[in-house]
């Protein structure tokens, strides 16, 4: 049976969103002051993964009632996962202190209707380290039909307020927001509104069809990763008795904010997440344990 996260008195310091870490050894504390920007910290990963595994645990979900599940459910599973047992990876950097981040936020752009003249919005949408791949399935589908079916989301109210707003004024609004995110005071219903704020960015280019971009950190806001992954693609690889078979493979790239963690820590990550993806019917059950970020 998994475990569930405690819930933590707030202290002095911790924000809406998060808690500050107090027991980081002084150089990761001091890293920010020297990287003050998210784009300062930026590291680049690419890697392939080859999905026969995946393909047929996704036609059997499918035919099980799960119409519709594809890549993008196994990867946000996976990285949950990774979450559950590495939960450094849910951090942030705000105001130049490193938080542990209270939730599993993740944050999907969606067109709303596949055609060139569509326009697109984000959904957030908020998960536990104990959701299986079937949670992720209903939570992610939940939000993406709403936006399907003519309902604005948060982030679309948002901006359609602050677009009729003077420029002038508007870049002053933005200013005070920049230093209310410093101070860790920005109010909850903008964190919950901001496509900016979250655990992790994630944007599935296999559905139109192009391959994985590097994309960039935005330095407003806290997401300290951007996943973006590519559409299938096949591989003739010549086997050790002389034939040649046609594998699928799909390629993928993060951006992540190194602030969060050390090159070990990020080497580990990296195999767990691949190791996931690779066999995704350990995500049909939820961990055994979940580990809690430090103090």
């Amino acid at each position: 049976m998994a475990t569930t996260t405690t819930k933590r008195k707030r202290r002095f310091g911790d924000r809406c969103d998060g808690r500050l870490l107090r027991s980081l050894d002084p150089f990761n504390r001091f890293a920010p002051f020297i990287m003050k920007l998210k784009n300062d910290a930026n590291n680049c990963f690419a890697d392939s993964i080859e999905i026969t595994e995946v393909d047929r645990f996704l036609k059997k979900k499918r035919a099980e009632g799960f119409p519709g599940m594809g890549m993008l459910h196994v990867f946000l599973a996976s990285y949950v996962r990774v979450v559950s047992q590495k939960p450094a990876l849910n951090r942030f950097v705000a105001g130049q202190r490193i938080y542990a981040r209270n939730d599993i936020e993740v944050v999907l752009i969606v067109k709303k209707s596949m055609s060139a003249e569509a326009g697109e919005t984000s959904i957030k949408v908020k998960l536990n380290p104990t959701d299986t791949i079937t949670d992720i399935y209903h939570k992610i589908n939940a939000e993406i039909d709403k936006i399907k079916n003519g309902t604005d989301s948060n982030t679309d109210d948002v901006a359609k307020f602050l677009i009729r707003i003077p420029r002038v004024i508007l870049k002053f609004i933005v200013f005070l927001l920049n230093i209310l995110e410093y101070f860790g005071k920005i109010p909850r219903f903008l964190v919950d509104a901001s496509p900016f704020h979250g655990s992790i960015f994630v944007t599935d280019l296999g559905s139109i069809g192009i391959p994985p971009v590097y994309h960039h950190l935005y330095n407003f806001g806290n997401i300290p990763l951007f996943l973006a992954f590519g559409a299938k693609r096949h591989v003739n690889e010549l086997q050790r008795d002389g034939t040649v078979v046609t594998k699928k493979y799909i390629d993928y790239t993060l951006v992540l904010d190194e602030r969060i963690g050390d090159g070990f820590f990020f080497a580990q990550v990296f195999k767990y997440f691949k190791s996931y993806i690779r066999h995704p019917g350990q995500l049909d059950i939820p961990p055994d344990q979940v580990v809690e970020d430090v103090d």
